[in-house]
């Protein structure tokens, strides 16, 4: 073999030898959206300062903007077993021709403008652990699990939300995760007549 030759097929035996691998530089996350002025300014008058919008857009996918806001609990050494985001408060709120109308309310219970939705816990509520999904056709999908004392519950299954076109407005779902259930006007525990 001539020593031309040699030189050009040098390279190909090079890349064979020598040390490891290098994984490939993993590629950096696309920044998230910035949130709009009025949406950040709607929900500090929602929920105070010290509020995160967390999602935004026409999410229940019926050609109105809303945004879901909370108060997000930092991490921290007592809370860093609770896995997921932990909120105190949240709020969904809905852009009706310039004004912002809340649409679902989380603290202690999960609440819309008909009353308390269904399958909320009675007991005292330290806070929720949120989860969603955007669905292209359903729109959000939210998953509330309650807080109560030192963290979650694991055998407490989580209450799933979503919007209702039927009704127009968000709704807490069956343990299916597919029918929708009516709110009730009070929070009271079931009576037993059974003696």
């Amino acid at each position: 073999m001539s020593f031309a030759a040699t030189l050009a097929l040098a390279p190909l035996f090079a890349v064979g030898c020598g040390s490891e691998p290098q994984p490939a530089a993993e590629a950096p996350k696309p920044a998230e959206p910035a949130v709009p002025d009025d949406i950040d300014a709607a929900a500090h008058g929602f929920l105070g300062k010290e509020t995160k919008v967390l999602l935004f857009g026409d999410l229940a996918k019926n050609g109105k903007q809303q945004f879901v806001a909370a108060n997000v609990v930092p991490k921290t050494p007592k809370n860093e077993n609770l896995s997921g985001t932990i909120i105190t408060r949240a709020v969904v709120a809905e852009n009706d021709d310039g004004k912002w109308n809340e649409l679902l309310r989380v603290d202690e219970h999960l609440k819309n403008s008909k009353g308390f939705l269904a399958l909320n816990p009675i007991g005292d509520i330290a806070g929720w652990r949120i989860q969603y999904e955007q669905d292209p056709v359903k729109g959000l999908q939210l998953y509330f699990t309650p807080i109560q004392g030192t963290g979650v519950n694991s055998h407490l299954q989580p209450i799933g939300v979503a919007w209702n076109p039927a009704t127009q407005r968000y709704q807490s779902l069956d343990r299916t995760y597919e029918h929708f259930l009516l709110e009730s006007p009070t929070l009271e525990p079931a009576k037993s007549r059974l003696r």
